[in-house]
Parts: C-alpha cells; structure tokens; sequence
C-alpha cells in the first residue's frame, strides 16, 4: 500500500491551520465556562445566605436556591455554545417549548408554589401560630412549598394548599400578644341586673390570668324579648385566652347559681302561621 506523504503533510497542515484559527473560540468558550461557574457557585452562596437572613422557610431557601443554580447553569451553557460558533436558536426555541408545556401541566402547583412563597416572605403566619383559615382553625405545623400544614385541636392533621391559603381570608389569633374574649350571659328580667354586674366584674377580678389593662368590660348588650343579655369582655395573653374563657364562664355560673341570679334559657321564637 503506497502513502502520499504530499497528502498527508497537507491534510497535518489543514488540521493545524484549522486549530490556529479556532483556537481563540476554543479557549475563550472555555474560559467563559469555568469563571461562569465559579461565579454562579458565588451567587448562588450569597443568595442562600441572604435567605437566611432574611429569616426564610429552609425548605423554600433550598428549592430557589436550587432553581437559580440551574437557571445561571443553562445560560452559561447557551453562552459556551455560542462562543463555540454552535447555532443557539434551535435550542432556545427548545427550551422555551419545553418551558410553556411544563408551565401548563403544573398550573395547579406553581399556584401553590407562588403562592407559598407569598406566606413565607410576607409573613401573615408561622409555624406555631393558631390560624382560622379555608374553614380549618388549628396549629400551624409547617409551611411546604406548595401546601401548609396544620393540626387541629382534636390532632387531625390538615393540609392547605398554599393557592388558595394565599388568597384568602386567614385569621391569626396568635400574631398579636393579647386577645379579648366575647362573652354574653343572658339572665331573666326578674334579676337584679346591678348585682348580676357586680358578681361578674369580681369573678373577672379574682382570675389572675384576667389583664387589668385593658380593663375588663361588663355591660348590657341588648333587652330582648325574653332575657337581659350582659356582655362580659374580659382581655388575656393570648396564651392564656382559652383558659379566661372557660373560666369566665363556669365561675359565673357558679356564682350566679350561688346569688340566686337566674341564667334565662334560649327562647326560639315561633311565628305562628295563618290559614
């Protein structure tokens, strides 16, 4: 077998003429990949510890961390190409089709999700407090991406999607430090309505978990047609409000039972129909 060494010393000078040229793509491409990512793993170090200052849920610091992470890996990638002299629009359009079907199969959970992050950096709770929310009053237990979990006071444990927690009505009773019950007695008319105030106001007076300041309210509320109705509001730390509460109401009782102050049953009032 006969070799051309004319061709082959022209193929070495092809290939070596092709690399001198290209050479310069090859190495800033390259360059370009490795400062890119060690300034994507910068970034990425500095926005987690900007997270946790900033007091956000773990799981969610970890999940958008993540997320950028691979979005600042994407780019860098879609530049490298580029620098190589690589066509970068097929693949972009790809990406961006890849994006918008993804984007509407999870419709449902990146509501959720967005929904989520709403909660943890506006704050309308956290984990431990006592939310009425979506009909559901409990425990807040944890706060996941796409759904906040809450235990109930009978320990059922209850998931919210996070969608629809967002962007509703959420009462907390533990986000202010203290917390006024509601209370209405409804005595007869034949009670002696001075003395029924008296009996409640020292009841109130003798519970230490009662605040003074605000001070506890006792008043008449409304005169209907079967019964006085006093209304007793009386303030507790929130902590100690179901204890006031209960309280309230058995020691009044007691004490109305003992002053012979006559508690007036409900009274459903019936229309009576004509012919």
């Amino acid at each position: 077998m006969y070799l051309d060494t004319k061709n082959v010393a022209d193929y070495a000078a092809t290939i070596i003429k092709v690399f001198i040229d290209y050479s310069p793509k090859l190495i800033s491409a390259f360059l370009i990949l490795f400062v890119g990512l060690y300034t994507i793993r910068i970034i990425n170090r500095l926005i987690r510890r900007i997270m946790v200052k900033r007091e956000l849920d773990p799981t969610l610091t970890k999940f958008l961390a993540d997320i950028l992470l691979w979005v600042l890996r994407v780019l860098l990638f879609v530049t490298f190409i580029s620098k190589l002299g690589i066509e970068t629009s097929s693949f972009v359009a790809i990406l961006g089709a890849m994006g918008l079907a993804i984007g509407l199969s999870l419709q449902g959970s990146l509501s959720n999700f967005a929904g989520g992050m709403l909660i943890i950096v506006f704050k309308p709770f956290k984990v431990g407090h006592t939310i009425d929310a979506q009909g559901v009053f409990g425990t807040v237990s944890e706060i996941q991406i796409f759904v906040t979990k809450v235990i109930t006071a009978n320990n059922q444990t209850v998931f919210i999607p996070n969608g629809i927690l967002s962007n509703g009505n959420i009462i907390n009773y533990s986000l202010e430090k203290i917390r006024r019950a509601d209370l209405t007695f409804a005595i007869s008319y034949d009670s002696d309505i001075k003395k029924a105030k008296d009996l409640i106001t020292s009841v109130l007076n003798e519970n230490p978990k009662v605040l003074q300041s605000p001070p506890p309210e006792v008043f008449v509320k409304n005169l209907t047609d079967s019964a006085i109705q006093l209304a007793v509001r009386p303030w507790a730390n929130s902590e100690d409000f179901g204890d006031v509460f209960t309280d309230t109401l058995e020691n009044c009782k007691t004490a109305f039972d003992t002053a012979g102050i006559v508690i007036q049953p409900y009274v459903k009032e019936m229309s009576s129909a004509t012919n």
